[in-house]
């Protein structure tokens, strides 16, 4: 049980404070790297890398062929779908809208296992309507324009990694351990990099900012993060794992005071305590760490 705890508890760190970290380097590789293709390719790399280290370090299988036909499925629906639709929306959403769009997704899995006979707890419900709130409160000052397509982008990115979250646990099941978010990030890598080529992304030689800021996202915001996304799914329960949608505006906001020298106001503030608040309520009702 300790050994559990521990992991659950790495895994959170890694998907609050890694993600939370990577909304600068996106912005920094986009100047040269269009979505896409940013995407897919660092998708493509972490996971290949991953596999490549289970495989031949760790003498794990190959996944068998209706595990990586899951991954197809599942890697597509998040990587493809929700992953690269939200980077191509945030090119004409405003930052607080889109925020606001992946606060909803908690609700929106919770809705998903529902459908399938696990029904939410009354404290996970109060803590994500909290969680949302408090996304709105912090980044309302970011403005909510879109464009008709960007806000139909960004919609259907929440949709579809809600959904591919909710069956990669209650139906398509991937390979066991690391392999499943390997085989996931190159399935969803690959299909990306299909995307990217098919609408026809102009490519260009990058700039050492935006190659450092890739191989950072390569590293921290798909090797690690990701991975540690897909174990929380598996051991703990739906509003556990997707805490980060709450944190991860909140961690992005401290680093704009630390590094940028910005200021919260009175509402950011509120918005902040109240997340923190609603991440101490789901974490205090975790029961599932099957």
């Amino acid at each position: 049980m300790r050994a559990t705890q521990t992991l659950v508890g790495l895994c959170l760190i890694a998907t609050w404070i890694l993600w939370g970290s990577t909304f600068l380097a996106i912005k920094l590789a986009l100047v040269d790297l269009p979505p896409f293709f940013q995407m897919g390719s660092r998708f493509l790399c972490a996971g290949t890398v991953l596999l490549c280290w289970l495989r031949l370090k760790q003498g794990l299988p190959l996944p068998s062929a209706r595990q990586w036909r899951n991954a197809l499925i599942v890697g597509g629906l998040l990587l493809a779908g929700g992953g690269g639709g939200t980077a191509y929306a945030q090119q004409t959403v405003a930052s607080g809208l889109a925020a606001a769009f992946i606060a909803v997704e908690p609700a929106l899995m919770l809705c998903g296992h529902w459908a399938f006979g696990r029904k939410p707890t009354s404290r996970e419900i109060l803590g994500i309507l909290l969680g949302a709130c408090g996304v709105i409160l912090l980044v309302r000052g970011s403005g909510f324009t879109a464009s008709g397509v960007g806000l139909s982008a960004i919609a259907i990115a929440a949709l579809s990694w809600s959904v591919g979250a909710v069956l990669e646990v209650e139906r398509l099941h991937t390979a066991p351990g690391l392999m499943g978010p390997a085989t996931q990030m190159i399935c969803g890598g690959g299909v990306l990099l299909g995307i990217s080529a098919g609408s026809g992304e102009h490519l260009r030689w990058p700039t050492w900012s935006s190659s450092l800021a890739w191989i950072y996202l390569v590293l921290f915001g798909s090797l690690l993060a990701f991975s540690a996304f897909a174990i929380l799914l598996r051991t703990t329960r739906t509003s556990i794992a997707m805490s980060y949608t709450f944190v991860n505006p909140v961690v992005a906001a401290i680093l704009g005071v630390t590094l940028a020298g910005e200021k919260l106001t009175p509402s950011e503030m509120l918005g902040t305590t109240i997340i923190l608040g609603s991440v101490v309520l789901l974490l205090s009702g975790n029961r599932r760490t099957t």
